[in-house]
């Protein structure tokens, strides 16, 4: 009875105390109201607002279905909620992709949990504006540019043959996504940046993207203190890495007679554009190790989950897999005993990237993405505060009829024509379209060859489950049985 009443008399007193706050919030909300003509929606309880239905959505893989769907029935394309304590706007379509996207620091700036700053870096290109923004990005887009293609394809060929005759050889099960995550980590700092993967830095690197969008809490124990922890040891090992290109740059400069201050950036290599760029004095130390975190991250589980999806979708639809099988078989016979793909080829892939491009259509790596208002922002008849937070999302156009009809069916030819700006947006828009965009291509296009041409495959869970955590992934790792050619 005791333990009842102080229960009793703690929640009334806890009652008392917030009833000023929800009451001051609730003023301060119809002062907003009244000064502005806010978009329709919900703001939910204070704080929290609807940030638990939000997730309850999402980790079932169902935000768009469950959360976004719902609240566009009853308000249209643009309405208002609130997450985390952040008010927020969420706007669907191909209109308001363009306009959010490409007025980036502009109207709005490009907004991160802490805990993904923390660990991605504050020097990294997500954190920066602007023209520092433009100029990091053009160093990664001038890496993968269409000249690169003849550079890059024959080495991440090289990188797949070896990754498949080590994990596939006498095997009859694998695991798809966690091969290709492996793959993917190979390829970015192998082929991409130009380092050699070392002992243990795979599993490091796995440890800080597990805390990148937990909450930034250091307590030991909890998957942000974790992640911090390999953070700080990833870097201690991409400083002496990036400090032994330096010294090895500086010499070849002075060997040369001290011209060019660090032209020689290594064909399409990224590591050494970010040295040549750092002894120019256009980047610090700080940049370059933040974004080869940063690099890793966009990467990583994005083009796996991409990958996999293909598969799947292949699997589901053996007349699709046919066609894009004899695109293969063609193009091998083509080739004559022991010659490798080059850059060439994958232009010769056009069935295949269809295939790919209708699975990240049907499945994108990437729900959408929050900015943040820099200024008051008038859009479609109501004003967005300065501070507010905006979700765009990629299934706003993916799955809608008027862009794709019949959209939850699979149809690669649906990429037949061009489709028009902002409305097929699995990698952004804007001056944040995603740099690595090219490389995922190449990695996609040189694995299904390799897989095809070599392997007999089928997944072992066709109907596999998806969730999120917060990016999507299968449950189950998509196992596959696989038997050689």
């Amino acid at each position: 009875m005791e333990i009842n009443n102080f229960i009793s008399s703690w929640l009334f007193t806890l009652i008392l105390a917030l009833a000023p706050l929800f009451l001051l919030l609730k003023l301060k909300q119809k002062c907003v109201n009244i000064r502005h003509k806010l978009p329709p929606g919900q703001m939910g309880v204070p704080w929290l607002g609807e940030t638990m239905d939000f997730y309850r959505a999402q980790q079932a893989n169902r935000l768009f279905e469950d959360f976004v769907q719902p609240r566009m029935a009853r308000h249209g394309k643009i309405f208002k909620t609130r997450l985390l304590g952040s008010p927020t706007v969420i706007v669907s379509g191909a209109e308001a992709n363009r306009f959010f996207l490409s007025n980036e620091f502009k109207l709005v700036i490009s907004s991160w949990p802490s805990s993904s700053v923390q660990l991605m870096g504050k020097n990294s290109i997500m954190g920066k504006q602007g023209e520092r923004h433009r100029h990091i990005h053009g160093l990664i887009s001038s890496s993968l540019g269409s000249s690169s293609a003849e550079y890059l394809v024959p080495k991440l060929s090289k990188i797949v043959q070896r990754h498949l005759d080590v994990h596939w050889g006498g095997q009859e099960r694998i695991n798809l996504y966690h091969f290709t995550k492996n793959l993917t980590f190979h390829v970015v700092f192998e082929c991409l940046l130009g380092i050699d993967v070392e002992m243990g830095m795979l599993e490091i690197f796995e440890r800080i993207l597990e805390g990148v969008f937990t909450p930034a809490v250091t307590v030991p124990g909890t998957r942000f203190s974790r992640a911090v922890r390999a953070r700080k040891e990833i870097e201690r090992m991409l400083v002496r890495i990036v400090r032994k290109k330096e010294e090895e740059m500086e010499r070849e400069r002075e060997n040369s007679g001290g011209g060019g201050g660090g032209n020689e950036e290594g064909g399409a290599l990224l590591l050494p554009r970010y040295v040549a760029a750092m002894l120019r004095g256009e980047m610090s130390e700080e940049e370059v190790i933040d974004n080869i975190v940063l690099m890793v991250f966009a990467a990583h589980d994005t083009t796996s989950f991409a990958i996999a999806m293909t598969f799947r979708m292949l699997a589901h639809h053996p007349n699709c897999y046919q066609l894009l099988l004899k695109e293969h078989m063609d193009l091998k016979s083509g080739k004559g005993e022991g010659k490798d793909i080059n850059g060439e080829d994958i232009k010769k892939m056009s069935y295949t990237w269809k295939v790919a491009r209708e699975s990240i259509r049907l499945f994108p790596p990437i729900f959408g993405s929050f900015r943040k208002a820099i200024v008051d922002i008038e859009y479609e008849g109501f004003t967005i505060p300065k501070g507010w937070k905006v979700l765009w999302t990629t299934y706003g156009t993916h799955y809608d009829p008027e862009h794709f009809p019949d959209p939850t069916s699979f149809n690669p030819d649906r990429f037949n024509e061009p489709k028009p700006p902002y409305v097929y947006v699995p990698f952004g828009g804007g001056p944040r379209v995603c740099a690595g965009y090219q490389l995922a291509r190449m990695n996609i296009l040189v694995l299904v060859h390799h897989v095809v041409t070599r392997y007999d495959w089928s997944l072992i869970h066709p109907d596999e489950p998806i969730t999120v955590d917060p990016l999507p992934f299968p449950v189950h790792g998509m196992p596959i049985q696989i038997s050689p050619k």
